[in-house]
């Protein structure tokens, strides 16, 4: 889109997608939190431009952390989307799921340990069904950290300093989303502000109203929706100059 816009200079407006960070802190709610993680990731089956696929979680708090959120995963009742009793649908596509498969598989053979989920829910055969899915990562080499899967993958690495936490959130090329977790408002105010991405959630996740701008950094897009942002990407500054002054403009070759 960019290269066919290039040759008349068109501005173009772009949301790309993301592989968004969503940081836990020890001092946070983490019945809330979980909550909200978990809504992040899984809701519409992981295809979300915003999905909160990467957790980086205080190590102290890791294991119980974890524990929570592999319940809550596999309690999720997957189904037809027509089907009011249903939580978390199918996969749009048939290729879509044979990629987060393959980039799973990958994952776990180069050392991520499978919390939840994996596989295909065995109970699912009309459908392009895969199970909420969790996977614990040693460091962000990890395909299943790195690449954008738009579906329920959630990959988890832990941390045990604000420093390092910034540097795990922001070792992407991506920045549409992130999310924040503590109970520690100047902490939330120091993370929001060394975010890389276009949208800072504190203590919750997927807050959104036309009002406010929504887009991304790096290669999650170009613009903004919403707010007075987006206008501005639809419109165009002029400058006029008026000269008010009744006095004749002066030869600047004449000199006096």
């Amino acid at each position: 889109i960019v290269a066919n816009t290039a040759e008349n200079l068109a501005y173009t407006t772009l949301e790309l997608g993301g592989k968004s960070p969503v940081v836990v802190f020890a001092d946070a709610d983490l019945d809330s939190a979980a909550n909200a993680i978990v809504a992040g990731i899984f809701a519409a089956t992981g295809q979300s431009c915003v999905a909160g696929s990467r957790l980086l979680v205080e190590r102290s708090i890791k294991d119980d952390f974890l524990g929570r959120l592999k319940g809550k995963a596999e309690a999720i009742v997957i189904g037809d989307p027509q089907d009011p009793a249903t939580e978390m649908g199918p996969l749009a596509t048939s290729r879509q799921r044979e990629k987060i498969e393959a980039i799973v598989a990958e994952s776990v053979a180069s050392g991520g340990r499978l919390v939840a989920g994996g596989a295909r829910p065995k109970d699912k055969t009309d459908g392009y069904y895969y199970a909420p899915t969790i996977i614990e990562a040693q460091d962000q080499s990890l395909a299943c950290v790195r690449e954008e899967l738009f579906g329920p993958v959630l990959s988890v690495l832990a941390f045990d300093s604000e420093a390092e936490a910034l540097t795990l959130a922001n070792d992407t090329p991506f920045g549409l989303a992130s999310g924040v977790f503590t109970s520690n408002l100047a902490k939330a105010h120091r993370m929001a502000r060394g975010i890389h991405a276009g949208v800072v959630w504190v203590n919750t996740y997927r807050a959104v109203s036309p009002l406010v701008p929504f887009g991304g950094y790096g290669l999650s897009g170009l613009g903004r929706e919403g707010g007075l942002d987006a206008i501005r990407d639809y419109t165009r500054s002029k400058s006029v100059w008026i000269r008010t002054s009744d006095d004749p403009i002066p030869d600047p070759f004449v000199m006096r």
